[in-house]
């Protein structure tokens, strides 16, 4: 039978949630980001869990503090270790009072799970690399930090917040209607039936309204060599908005167009990610801005521009094409789409002006002109967007 983990209180400033505290330090000593936000998410649930029951303590535990798969291992022996049988009730033991009676406490927890296993026996005396806190505070500094500055643990946090964006596109109102209590557009034929149960008395009026639909949201991303810095994480944008958005497509350019839209709707976000980038044989050349366009306007502008689509162009505006093929191409995919925003990862540094040629060539038939350079621009986009489809609602457009 499996040993159960009681403590003496279930709130904070209890046992259990000073346990969970640290246990919490010990997951970000191991590379595992916590937060005190989760430790007491975890403790408000012990309230519905059966204190007795190892296992369902286990479940939950990895439910609130693992953000990825392989991460499972490595958090399994942690809490088999830290809530040893010994830490039972009765004791009404504290486990940080435990840690500050022995100064090796914590060393002896870390060494045999951060040891590499079968590994070289003299690295096992090596002190265990402490990661950062994944704090409130750290987690602002993530969303202000520009993409071309993260290091690659941040880049892997960035993703998992990316996973969970949300992104609402802009609706149309479509031509069929639907029942509405109330409106401007009389329903003469249902409130004729309803007469009819009075005797062809008319009791009460129907109304009906136009249905909505979301907009097809097509993505055009730059990434030739001056984009590099910026483009894999705006990959890993595009990825999220095709799990957010329901009629999405995706490209990618360079000197040519490559279309990404199969390969980010796979499941696997590893596997989503690196078929895409495996397909796009210019990554890191030059740009070509107006040719790119001219490509997608005659190869798949009519197929995937209907409806009142709005399209998102993120390049920071470098080209080495013909300036008057790309004022002729993107005055044309302008016209042909309900909202044309170009996202510019420069526009967010301080005293940028858009005075490059493709930048002057473009920005007259852009209808929005906004930063992409860090998470809280990509959240000031999806306001944007939603406050544009307030407007609409509003003023009864569509």
């Amino acid at each position: 039978m499996e040993a159960p983990i009681q403590v003496t209180a279930v709130r904070p400033g209890g046992h259990l949630f000073n346990n969970l505290v640290h246990f919490a330090r010990l997951l970000r000593q191991l590379g595992i980001p916590t937060s005190g936000e989760q430790s007491a998410t975890l403790t408000r649930a012990f309230a519905h869990l059966n204190l007795d029951q190892r296992r369902d303590i286990k479940a939950a535990a990895r439910a609130v503090y693992l953000g990825r798969r392989e991460q499972q291992p490595l958090f399994d022996r942690a809490f088999d270790l830290f809530f040893h049988p010994q830490h039972r009730a009765g004791s009404g033991l504290d486990l940080g009072q435990l840690a500050q009676r022995s100064t090796q406490v914590e060393q002896r927890k870390i060494a045999p799970l951060a040891a590499p296993t079968g590994g070289d026996p003299t690295s096992e005396a090596e002190p265990p690399v402490i990661e950062p806190r994944f704090t409130f505070s750290q987690r602002e500094l993530l969303r202000h930090k520009d993409f071309a500055e993260l290091t690659a643990e941040e880049a892997l946090q960035l993703r998992d917040l990316l996973r969970h964006f949300p992104f609402d596109v802009d609706r149309r109102r479509t031509r069929r209607h639907q029942r509405a209590s109330r409106g401007r557009i009389f329903d003469f034929r249902r409130t004729l039936r309803a007469s009819l149960r009075h005797g062809g008395e008319t009791a009460q009026l129907a109304w009906k309204r136009r249905k909505t639909k979301p907009r097809p949201l097509v993505v055009l991303c730059d990434v030739s060599g001056s984009m590099e810095s910026y483009s894999r994480i705006l990959l890993q944008f595009l990825y999220a908005v095709g799990n957010s958005v329901r009629r999405y497509q995706a490209f990618a350019f360079g000197t040519r167009l490559t279309c990404l839209t199969r390969p980010l709707a796979l499941r696997d976000v590893d596997s989503a990610l690196s078929q895409a980038a495996a397909m796009v044989v210019d990554w890191g050349g030059g740009t070509r801005i107006g040719e790119a366009l001219h490509r997608f306007n005659y190869d798949w502008g009519r197929r995937v521009l209907g409806q009142g689509a709005v399209v998102l162009l993120i390049s920071d505006g470098w080209d080495r094409g013909d300036t008057a093929l790309l004022e002729r191409e993107i005055a044309r995919l302008q016209r042909s789409c309900e909202r044309l925003i170009w996202l510019n990862p420069l526009l967010g540094q301080p005293g940028y002006q858009p005075l490059t040629r493709g930048m002057a060539a473009a920005l007259p038939h852009v209808d929005d002109f906004l930063p992409v350079h860090n998470l809280a621009s990509l959240e000031e986009l999806a306001d944007h967007l939603t406050r544009l489809n307030a407007t609409r609602q509003s003023q009864g457009k569509g």
